[in-house]
């Protein structure tokens, strides 16, 4: 999520490529617009923005939510990109009011709710206030580890299972290579690389799409292999396969095991290389959807995507050309008016027509806030890639 800048960008070798660039500084420009009327229309910070409700209310949720962290990370990006001394008190007074997280042993999604908020908030400024807050989340996440099992606990029950591992917990991890960095506890890091492992055995299918829960048995065990947020369990929901790559690509990023990096291509590959993948290359919400075309298309997915190929293009091998151009194409995609909304409409989200779980009939084509916040990485990574000498067009 965060670290994409110091140590991405040293190897990189490809040289500009042909593509109309991204107005990167009109896109921060109405983001930024965007935002301050979401700030006004959201005075109360116990009230997170999430999405849109069926009947075109904006969606609030509390700060236990696992997407609370998404609009104070936002604001982060947003200060990141224009310097403005109000965004920045902003982005302080969202990410504070998800502090009390730190405490919370009852979820493993505190890399977003913490890490996204207090990780850039740190990054840019330093404030030393904000790391107790992200050690303490760091080891409330760590209890729902089980040596074991071999794997960090997502949700506490699915169906009749006891111990329920999705694939968006890839994206917890690094979280937990920072708590180790910052602590010096290796223990975190070993719980990280633990997961992925036992991650990468597990819920991968030999086409490296993957399966969006695992569930285990008390031994570590496979006890079944299911979705609740896909088609179906043998499907390939899209969101699933984006968090799985930006994960093995920040596993390689940590380690530089290239197992992760082999992980990370193959699944960018999976992706970029279906049948079922529109030309403007932001997927239907899962690939084996059984209506396509006539199927909702999943921004969120393509903007997780984006953000994660501009890491993974920096990385080499024969395929980087192709995932930085796919990349910078999803991003073309978003920020045409197929996907970003009006000023002022929307609820003042950024990005339109994102899925969030279709067989629980929720959020379905609506903007939802995650969207937004990898949509805004995704540009910084871009324009950062733009600035170097060797990229520029």
């Amino acid at each position: 999520m965060k670290h994409y800048f110091s140590i991405l960008f040293a190897s990189l070798t490809f040289s500009a490529f042909a593509q109309t660039p991204i107005d990167v500084d009109k896109e921060f420009a109405f983001a930024t617009k965007q935002y301050e009327l979401m700030l006004k229309a959201h005075p109360d910070t116990t009230k997170f923005p999430q999405s849109t409700n069926p009947d075109g209310t904006i969606r609030d949720m509390k700060s236990d939510w696992w997407c609370s962290g998404f609009f104070g990370g936002s604001l982060w990006y947003l200060y990141e990109r224009t310097k403005a001394p109000a965004m920045k008190d902003a982005a302080h007074k969202w990410s504070m009011a998800v502090a009390k997280e730190q405490y919370n042993t009852g979820t493993h999604d505190l890399g977003f709710m913490l890490y996204c908020p207090f990780g850039n908030g740190y990054r840019l400024t330093k404030n030393e206030s904000y790391k107790p807050i992200m050690l303490t989340g760091a080891k409330s996440l760590s209890t729902r580890f089980d040596p074991k099992v071999g794997v960090i606990k997502s949700w506490n029950k699915f169906q009749n299972y006891m111990y329920p591992v999705i694939i968006d917990n890839m994206m917890n991890l690094e979280f937990l290579f920072w708590a180790a960095r910052e602590s010096g506890n290796k223990q975190f890091r070993d719980i990280a690389i633990t997961h992925a492992d036992n991650t990468l055995k597990n819920h991968f299918r030999p086409d490296y799409s993957s399966y969006h829960v695992i569930c285990y048995n008390p031994d570590g065990t496979v006890a079944a292999k299911k979705t609740a947020q896909g088609a179906a369990d043998g499907s390939a929901w899209a969101r699933g396969q984006a968090w799985g790559l930006y994960g093995y690509t920040v596993m390689y990023r940590e380690t530089k095991d290239k197992k992760y990096l082999d992980q990370a291509r193959h699944i960018a590959d999976f992706y970029l290389n279906h049948p079922n993948l529109p030309a403007d290359k932001i997927p239907f919400w899962d690939f084996n959807a059984p209506n396509i075309p006539n199927e909702e298309r999943d921004a969120s997915a393509g903007a997780i995507t984006a953000s994660a190929l501009l890491e993974l293009s920096t990385y080499g091998g024969p395929s980087a050309k192709t995932y930085y151009q796919s990349a910078v194409k999803m991003l073309q995609s978003l920020a045409s008016p197929a996907y970003k909304a009006n000023l002022g409409e929307n609820n003042n989200f950024i990005l339109k027509h994102s899925v969030g779980h279709k067989p629980g009939k929720s959020e379905v084509d609506t903007p939802i806030i995650y969207a937004d916040y990898y949509f805004l990485e995704g540009l910084l990574r871009y324009d950062t890639l733009r600035k170097k000498p060797e990229n520029k067009s």
